[in-house]
This record gives structure tokens, C-alpha cells and sequence, in this order.
């Protein structure tokens, strides 16, 4: 991302935040925020702990939907945030062979860091890179939130040209480039499913989920700067507040 390391942790949250809302339609379209409370002694030493359940029925393809009872269509999700390091475990109360684990470095500079969470031979040989740039992804995106069109009115950035990582790496290399203008999200993901005879489908359909998420939800951060440009992490934790009263009300069917 063309952002500052710190700029990012704003903007993030901001848009995990918004997105919640905008995403929650429902008992079977929704999320419901348990926890959000400050964390001592946990992943990355301390920060923010948050407990949540999603409510994906209506989000499951149709193959999928005919071999999960209804039970499994609401997943727990954990995490851990202790920016610049954070760990997310996604589970199932009722299925102990499924498992999301992501965990993520927030690093100064662009793609090339090698073996950033100090993985063993085994899981280096088992690992497969995904560079996501979202720019160049062909992945669909509105109009308004399309960083090859889209200028900040507060930063004045953008638009951001095709080849953008290219050249930002190329001057990180060679010096050219301000620490503070360039960061990379590092993330590691590890997905269990196993229930024969879907297992690898469903496992490949969930990396290929978590990859599409990641590049609508990095496109809305860039395009969504104008709001949370300036926010203080105080403001950012009332906003957090307002959406847990929110979610809660709209899962119980109030306004």
C-alpha cells in the first residue's frame, strides 16, 4: 500500500468498522461483535482482543450449502491486534476439523522481505506466495472505489497508475523512495477443512475468498481516505463502540 505503516492501522480499522455495517443485514447476513476489549498478555505481547460471529448463510455458494448442516453457516472469529503485528482464528463452535489462521506483519517497504514469520523448512516447503496488488487485480470494483480513477480531496493522492508497486520497488531499492510512503500487509494463512470428499475444494474456495476480500476490502481503504484521514485512534474506538450497539440491534431486528 502507498501508505504510512501508522496511516494504515487508521485505515484499516476504519474500514473494518464500516464494512461491518454495510455487510450486516440480518439473523443470516451479519455480524455480531461479542468483544472488543483491551488484551496484556496474549499474540504480539499487548492490544486489542476482539470476539466475533458472522453469519454467512446467504453468502455460501450453493454446492457448499448442500453438505453443511445450518448449524455451520456462523463462524467464530477471534483476533489478536498488536499492531504492528495481529492474529486472526476463525472456527466453527461446531465443527473441530475447520480452521482459519491468519496471522499478519505490517512492515515499512514493499514485497520482498523473505520468511518474515521465521517459518521452518517443512511449512517453507508447503508455503505458496500470492503477491496481491490492489491495483492491477481483475477483480471487479465500483467506479468510486477504483484506484486507477480515484483522488483523495484531503491527500490529493492518486490516481495510481498500472506498474505502481513495480516503480515503488524500484526506488526502494535504490534509495529513491521515503520510508514513510510505502508498507506492505504480510500475511500468512492457514486453512483446514477436513471433511471428506470436499476438502480440498472447500479449502481452495476459501483461500480464493479470503485473496478476493483482501483486495475489495485494501481498494475501499484507499478509497475511503477522505473519511478516516486524521481520525485519532480515540475516535476510531468510539466509532468501534457505535458499531457493536448497531450490529447488536440489527441482529435482534430493531432499526
Amino acid at each position: 500500500m502507498p501508505l504510512d505503516v501508522e496511516e494504515y492501522r487508521i485505515a484499516q480499522l476504519y474500514m473494518i468498522a464500516k464494512k461491518s455495517k454495510l455487510e450486516s443485514e440480518g439473523e443470516d447476513s451479519g455480524v455480531e461483535i461479542i468483544k472488543n476489549e483491551p488484551y496484556s498478555d496474549g499474540p504480539g505481547g499487548q492490544g486489542q482482543y476482539t470476539d466475533k460471529l458472522y453469519h454467512i448463510a446467504a453468502h455460501l455458494p450453493v454446492w457448499l450449502r448442500r453438505f453443511l448442516p445450518k448449524s455451520l453457516s456462523t463462524i467464530r472469529e477471534e483476533a489478536w491486534n498488536a499492531y504492528p503485528y495481529s492474529k486472526n482464528l476463525i472456527c466453527t463452535p461446531f465443527m473441530d476439523r475447520f480452521s482459519i489462521e491468519i496471522e499478519s506483519k505490517y512492515l515499512y517497504g514493499g514485497t520482498k522481505k523473505e520468511n518474515v514469520f521465521e517459518l521452518g523448512e517443512n511449512e517453507l516447503s508447503e508455503r505458496v506466495v500470492d503477491i496481491i496488488d490492489f491495483v492491477e487485480d481483475n477483480s471487479e470494483c465500483s467506479e468510486s472505489e477504483n484506484p486507477l480513477t480515484y483522488v483523495s480531496e484531503k491527500t490529493k493522492r492518486g490516481p495510481l497508475e498500472k506498474g505502481w508497486l513495480e516503480s515503488c520497488e524500484k526506488d526502494e531499492v535504490s534509495g529513491e523512495s521515503s520510508k514513510k510512503d510505502f508498507m506492505c500487509v504480510y500475511k500468512i494463512c492457514k486453512v483446514k477443512f477436513e471433511r471428506w470428499p470436499i476438502q480440498y475444494k472447500v479449502e481452495q474456495f476459501i483461500h480464493d475468498y479470503i485473496r478476493k476480500t483482501l483486495v475489495l476490502a485494501h481498494r475501499q481503504a484507499w478509497a475511503w481516505q477522505d473519511e478516516w484521514y486524521g481520525l485519532t485512534m480515540e475516535e476510531i474506538r468510539q466509532m468501534e463502540r457505535e458499531t457493536q450497539e448497531c450490529l447488536a440491534k440489527m441482529m435482534k431486528g430493531g432499526d
